[in-house]
């Protein structure tokens, strides 16, 4: 397959199955990119590993940042925009890419696609806990694929779970600067989870192969570029993570989610038992990298107490570690599964514990 054929099949992809009845505006450009190919070659252009549908629209959005009084930008309701889709929205933007193309190509050859989705903390948080009970004590989180480090923070944040029947669940500090809300339902013979009010942690590393400071209005920026332009929800918490971050910054470590693995690991302190989690990383590594990443986890729990947190989708992350249950693809469920995997004696023990909406915000509970 040429990559040129890739990129296409991707973005029908992305349109039908990810930003369908999530982003209008996405779904849209997306499947209209599909079917240009002067377009989709400019994202066939980007390193293959990289040259996904959000970096392409991540890429515009910067562009349109840039040029906020432009027309488009009424298309953009992250920029102010009210205008639904119309007869003018896809020549438009493809014009508006192609006179750029130069820029947008500069962008893609040194940016990847930075989802770093604060919400995801809320869906995160009830397995990290349940993690951190069995923990007994303080634990060290190691976020792989942490962009800016935000959900780091999960600890300072609050929560607040509208369950089935209007019964709510909180967690967090009450004063949190960043509230999160999350719908909860119960599978089929599940029982509400047990939330601690607090999260005890005594260091927190991020490990990224380009870590962002989001103290940094430039990398905050492009942060907010790779969040979904109809989404604006998603930006102004974004923000209010970054600004909470400024006043107790985690450690973020630049490097390879395999290869580093054990050196970010190694700057937890030893006496802290270990919580790496990892959310929607996995499909971004190359197919013959995801076993090579969970090898590496089982290499480390043999060295000290260590659980993984996943919220991936189940092909790329929890089939690794618990084979056989296809009910769980998301071809059936549209969902990422969150679970945890722990070893012991060489042997890994895992469970899924939920589905979860892809940028957080609503969760199925299933343990």
């Amino acid at each position: 397959m040429s990559e040129l054929e890739l990129v296409r099949r991707r973005l029908r992809r992305f349109a039908e199955r990810e930003a369908a009845g999530l982003s209008p505006l996405y779904e849209h450009l997306a499947a209209k990119a599909a079917e240009d190919t002067d377009v989709a070659e400019l994202l066939a252009e980007a390193p293959p590993d990289d040259a996904h549908p959000t970096l392409l629209l991540a890429a515009a959005h910067r562009l349109v940042q840039a040029e906020p009084i432009h027309e488009l930008s009424r298309y953009y309701p992250s920029l102010g925009g009210m205008d639904g889709m119309d007869s003018e929205t896809w020549p438009m933007f493809r014009t508006f890419l192609l006179e750029r193309a130069d820029r947008v190509r500069e962008i893609m050859r040194t940016r990847t696609t930075q989802t770093n989705e604060v919400r995801r903390a809320a869906t995160l948080y009830p397995v990290v806990a349940l993690a951190a009970k069995q923990a007994r004590g303080k634990v060290g989180l190691l976020e792989v694929g942490c962009s800016a480090g935000l959900l780091l923070g999960m600890d300072t944040f609050s929560y607040r779970y509208q369950c089935d029947g209007g019964e709510q669940l909180t967690a967090g500090p009450a004063k949190a600067a960043v509230g999160l809300h999350c719908a909860l339902e119960l599978g089929t013979g599940a029982a509400l989870p047990k939330l601690p009010k607090k999260l005890a942690t005594g260091a927190k590393v991020g490990l990224d192969r380009s870590p962002v400071d989001a103290g940094d209005e430039e990398e905050l920026a492009w942060l907010e570029a790779c969040v979904w332009a109809d989404q604006p929800d998603r930006t102004r918490s974004l923000r209010t993570a970054a600004a909470a971050q400024r006043r107790s910054t985690p450690e973020l470590v630049a490097g390879d989610a395999v290869d580093d693995l054990p050196a970010a690991a190694a700057r937890v302190p030893a006496e802290l038992p270990l919580i790496v989690f990892t959310s929607h990383v996995l499909s971004y590594l190359a197919e013959e990298r995801r076993p090579e990443f969970v090898a590496a986890l089982g290499r480390l729990a043999a060295e000290r107490p260590l659980w993984w947190v996943s919220q991936e989708v189940y092909a790329a992350g929890l089939r690794h570690v618990l084979p056989g249950r296809d009910e769980l693809d998301y071809e059936r469920t549209q969902q990422a599964v969150v679970g945890v995997a722990t070893w012991e004696r060489d042997q890994v023990r895992a469970q899924a514990l939920a589905l979860a909406a892809p940028h957080g915000g609503r969760m199925t509970w299933l343990a």
